[in-house]
C-alpha cells in the first residue's frame, strides 16, 4: 500500500485531527512537528516537544471487526523493525504496543476503530509517539529517547510507514502469525514477572493464537484480552 503524508507545524493532536477525517481514503498519514494536547491511552497526556515524533495514520483494512485488536500487535512489530536500526542494545515491546529500552518507555502507540453496520472494520486510525530526540520526564515511569544522531521526525516517519506497510501486506496475505511469533521475538523473555496495572500479576506465558497475554499466575494459565502491564 502507498501512504498519503501530510504535515504540520503544530497540531493539538494528530489523533484527534485524523479522527475528525475517517471519511478520506485508506492510507492517509498526519505528521505534526509539535502537539499541544497530545494523548495516549486512557486519554493520558502525551508530552510533544519538536524533534519528536507525533503521527497518526488512516487505516480501512477490509475485515471483520474482531480483527481490529491484531493491529496494536501489527503497529508495535512495525514500528520496533522502523526503531532496531537506531535504537541502543536491550530494544524490547511491552504488551500491547510500548516500545522500552531497559525499562525506560521510547515509544507509545494508541490504537482506536469503529466497525461499520456490516460488522466490518469501518476505520481505524493508529497513532505513534515516538521520542526520538527528547525523553519527556513522566511521573510514573523512566523514560528514554534516541538522543544524538536521531533521524528527523520526517525521515522516521518514512521508515515507519515502509515498515506499517509492508507488515500489513503479511498480515493479510499469512494471517496473525508472523506478527505474533515477530511480537514474541521482540517481547519479554518468557517466564518474566509481570504485573498488569489492575493489579494482576504473574508470568509472562506468551501470547494466544488470537494475541491476548498468556499470565501464568498460582499454577493456572490466564488469557487477557485487553489491560495494561506495568
Amino acid at each position: 500500500m502507498i501512504h498519503r503524508l501530510e504535515v504540520a507545524a503544530e497540531l493539538p493532536s494528530t489523533q484527534a485531527a485524523l479522527l475528525a477525517r475517517t471519511a478520506e481514503p485508506d492510507g492517509l498519514a498526519l505528521l505534526a512537528h509539535r502537539q499541544t494536547a497530545g494523548r495516549g491511552r486512557d486519554g493520558r497526556d502525551w508530552s510533544s516537544p519538536p524533534g519528536n515524533l507525533h503521527l497518526s495514520v488512516l487505516w480501512k483494512p477490509d475485515l471483520p471487526v474482531a480483527a481490529a485488536p491484531h493491529f496494536a500487535l501489527l503497529a508495535a512489530v512495525g514500528l520496533h523493525a522502523a526503531l532496531k536500526p537506531h535504537a541502543p542494545a536491550g530494544l524490547a515491546l511491552k504488551w500491547p504496543n510500548d516500545v522500552l529500552v531497559g525499562q525506560a518507555k521510547l515509544a507509545g502507540i494508541l490504537v482506536e476503530a469503529a466497525g461499520d453496520a456490516t460488522g466490518r472494520i469501518g476505520w481505524m486510525v493508529l497513532g505513534f509517539g515516538v521520542n526520538l530526540a527528547h525523553a519527556p520526564a513522566r511521573p510514573d515511569r523512566p523514560t528514554a529517547c534516541l538522543g544524538a544522531g536521531a533521524p528527523t521526525p520526517e525521515a522516521f516517519a518514512g521508515s515507519l510507514l515502509a515498515s506499517l506497510a509492508s507488515w500489513r501486506g503479511r498480515y493479510l496475505a499469512e494471517g496473525l502469525a508472523p506478527v505474533r511469533a515477530g511480537w514474541l521475538a521482540a517481547g519479554p523473555p518468557m517466564g518474566s514477572p509481570i504485573r498488569l496495572r489492575d493489579g494482576r500479576a504473574g508470568r509472562f506465558a506468551g501470547l494466544s493464537p488470537e494475541g491476548a497475554l498468556l499470565l501464568e499466575a498460582a499454577g493456572a494459565m490466564h488469557k487477557i484480552a485487553s489491560g495494561e502491564v506495568m
